[in-house]
């Protein structure tokens, strides 16, 4: 599940639980927009690619219908990449239907500076001029460091410098569940932000 540079301190959620939670999202995505008409779900990859779809199977039976699904890739739009990135992993970038005028609602797993929000913005700025933007998180760990802030949150979770909140899910990780950790070794933890 990890490896030994980490040590699991909570389990947040476990694979019942994170299935509330996307239920519970995916209501309240579609009450507070008065429906799912204009909506189109766009997830940063890659995580919130997984999220985004889950909640696009759960929003089909509530609408009647299958929600667009898009997925971004940030790679380069990242503010630190020739920083910290020395071997950048870019993935592709889909987003098969116009955004123009639509309420694009950005999924991520975790929300913690707000950097990675503001590279997905600056990115899906590139595919057209939405009416709204909207942001779900599966979690929102704090430590903000641009003023960013989710519409829809699955969880609010408070952490120290040396905690991180670790997604896992199925069609990724082979195990759904949320868990707060804590690196054994600093460095490693600094190497990952």
């Amino acid at each position: 599940m990890f490896t030994s540079d980490y040590k699991i301190k909570a389990v947040l959620m476990d694979d019942k639980s994170l299935n509330r939670t996307l239920s519970r999202l995916a209501h309240q995505i579609v009450e507070s927009n008065r429906g799912a008409e204009n909506l189109v779900l766009v997830g940063i990859l890659t995580r919130g690619v997984q999220i985004a779809e889950r909640l696009v199977a759960k929003i089909e039976p509530l609408e009647g219908r299958r929600l667009p699904l898009g997925m971004l890739d940030i790679t380069f739009y990242r503010d630190d990449m020739l920083r910290k990135l020395k071997k950048p992993r870019v993935q592709a970038t889909n987003i098969p239907f116009d955004i123009d005028g639509k309420v694009v609602m950005l999924v991520d797993d975790v929300l913690y500076t707000g950097r990675t929000i503001r590279a997905a913005l600056d990115a899906l700025m590139d595919f057209g001029r939405p009416a709204r933007i909207q942001l779900a998180v599966l979690i929102d760990r704090g430590h903000r460091e641009l003023p960013i802030k989710a519409d829809f949150i699955g969880q609010e979770v408070k952490t120290t410098a040396g905690e991180e909140v670790r997604v896992k899910l199925k069609n990724v990780d082979g195990e759904d569940g949320v868990y707060l950790v804590e690196a054994l070794n600093e460095t490693k933890i600094q190497a990952s932000q």
